[in-house]
């Protein structure tokens, strides 16, 4: 066992009277060592009700042979660091979780671990962390929070957002959005729509990582949560003994697999920064040109919030991520011999079936026949930028627009709620990439007033958006101006086209005065200049490759 290099021997003395300090004892040493890595706190409504998916993941440990060991990990709530200093944080958090579960593991020899992430940076940061060390793993997440009720209609924190630009267009009163806000989040859970942190927790199991359910049962049903976090202890202890590690299943296989789900059901666009940063971790080059491959003969198949009225439970209803991948193998478009944690993928989606067809189409009659994002290229964007089609409307697909040219989010936002911008207009947000930031911010709260105000408009932004976003808004848009990308160039009043169907993001100047604008651009000050987000920002890379830290 790996632990025995802290537990065996007459030179390990010391180690196991620190062990005997905290309770463990003699025979408990002698079993498999496995972390418990938990990401509780009282801050993160997806993270409030881990305690009780720890102690179940222990127990199956326990009885499954093994010394179940817990330790915590960070987490930060989107929602609540939204549309300030605390969302320059949030991607950033990611490598810092990778990077803390790295030395706990390393630093004390576990001979394997149970990830319990749920919420949008944690799912991706405890995946690189497997991969990085590469000791059997299994991820069980907290799971989906109910949809809210409110007025006889099912609502989210995203209704909330949006509820901010109704209320600055005159469209709702202050007593109206009290009301939704007791209504929209009516107990624990990652946030109700088919948002970052649930897309990230259905591909952890199409990736192999996670069991099924795994992405899709409530948190709010506490038996079934409870059973599968137990099933996921006791698997660890199987993976240890025949030494199955995260490389064996994260093969490319396997991240060509969860592409092709996440377009079947419209997943965040922050996908293609998360898996692409597990893969790299794993050894995997992920091309984002693969992303749009994938994407151009994958069906999209389910229509969930923010890009439809369904939620996380009708998903877990219709039979889940796994009835999803027995239909789009009908297509043949499954690795069905990837390997999981519990065999293999076919062998996982055998019985499966559709049971709501109103929330799963079937490949034959989709929402569309093309996946739900879409990669964009043109002079705006040259390495890539990416939009969530799937939560596009029909008449935004294809746009031309005047340029509103803003260099942070908090700019946007006032030019945006005092009503300075106008149908036709497109919104640019630029120096908030990983580097300018720094941190790569998400732009929910631009987006959803945007939305809320009923403006026809669209948005761009070398930062993110969040899974919760929906209409014309592209993100990603590398290089990023702080890097001197071709976004750092425009002016107030230039012409854009967006063209999602042609797959492309266009400036409407010539390259003359392209590389006039270039020549005469001085690089900005860093907006951050001491603690972590300065080291961040010097350490990470573009958008294009993950953003992850070098």
């Amino acid at each position: 066992m790996r632990s025995d290099l802290a537990k065996k021997g007459p030179e390990r003395a010391a180690h196991r009277a620190l062990f005997y300090a905290m309770g463990y004892g003699p025979e408990d040493l002698k079993k498999p060592m496995i972390g418990i890595v938990n990401s509780f706190n009282e801050i993160v409504p997806g993270h409030i009700h881990l305690r009780t998916i720890a102690e179940a993941a222990k127990l199956g440990v326990a009885a499954a042979g093994g010394m179940p060991v817990e330790f915590p990990a960070i987490a930060v709530c989107d929602g609540i660091a939204m549309g300030h200093k605390g969302m320059k944080f949030s991607l950033a958090s990611r490598e810092l979780i990778a990077d803390s579960i790295e030395t706990v593991a390393s630093g004390h020899a576990f001979d394997g671990l149970v990830l319990i992430p749920n919420c949008d940076k944690v799912v991706p940061g405890m995946l690189m962390a497997a991969a990085r060390l590469n000791i059997p793993c299994v991820v069980v997440s907290g799971g989906p929070m109910l949809a809210g009720r409110h007025n006889g209609e099912n609502v989210s924190v995203s209704t909330t957002f949006e509820a901010a630009g109704k209320f600055a267009a005159g469209k709702m009163d202050a007593a109206e959005m009290a009301s939704l806000e007791a209504d929209a989040c009516p107990g624990c859970g990652s946030c109700s729509g088919l948002f970052t942190a649930n897309t990230m927790n259905c591909l952890t199991e199409v990736l192999g990582m996670g069991l099924p359910g795994n992405g899709t049962v409530p948190a709010a049903y506490f038996g079934r949560r409870r059973l599968l976090a137990k099933r996921a202890g006791e698997i660890i202890l199987d993976l240890v003994k025949r030494d199955i590690k995260p490389r064996d299943i994260m093969t490319r296989k396997a991240f060509e697999n969860a592409i092709t789900v996440d377009m079947g059901i419209g997943g965040s666009s922050n996908t293609v920064l998360h898996l692409t940063a597990i893969a790299h971790e794993a050894g995997i080059t992920l091309p984002t040109p693969l992303f749009d491959e994938i994407s151009a003969h994958t069906p999209y198949i389910t229509k969930l919030s923010p890009g439809g009225k369904h939620h996380m439970q009708d998903l877990n209803e219709a039979g889940g991520i796994c009835a999803v991948m027995k239909e789009l193998s009908r297509k043949n478009l499954l690795h069905l011999d990837a390997l999981t944690v519990d065999g293999t993928l076919g062998d996982r989606i055998k019985d499966a079936s559709i049971k709501r067809p109103d929330v799963i189409k079937t490949v034959d009659a989709p929402y569309r026949k093309t996946g739900g994002i879409a990669i964009l290229k043109g002079n705006l964007a040259p390495d890539y930028a990416v939009v969530k089609e799937s939560a596009v409307t029909e008449d935004m697909l294809h746009y031309k627009g005047t340029a509103r040219v803003f260099n942070s989010e908090e700019e946007a936002i006032a030019a945006i709620t005092s009503r300075k911008i106008k149908n036709g207009d497109v919104v640019v947000i630029r120096y908030e990439g990983p580097k300018g930031g720094p941190g790569m911010r998400e732009m929910l709260n631009p987006t959803a007033v945007i939305t809320g105000m009923g403006l026809k408009v669209a948005l761009i932004t070398d930062g993110r958006f969040s899974g919760a976003t929906r209409g014309a808004c592209i993100g990603h848009v590398s290089p990023e101006a702080m890097a001197g990308g071709p976004i750092a160039m425009i002016k107030e009043g230039d012409i854009i086209n967006i063209d999602i169907p042609g797959r492309k993001l266009e400036l409407l100047i010539d390259d003359t005065e392209m590389e006039k604008r270039k020549a005469a651009w001085v690089k900005p000050e860093a907006k951050i200049k001491t603690g972590y987000l300065s080291r961040y920002a010097k350490l990470t890379t573009s958008a294009s490759t993950g953003a992850v830290l070098v």
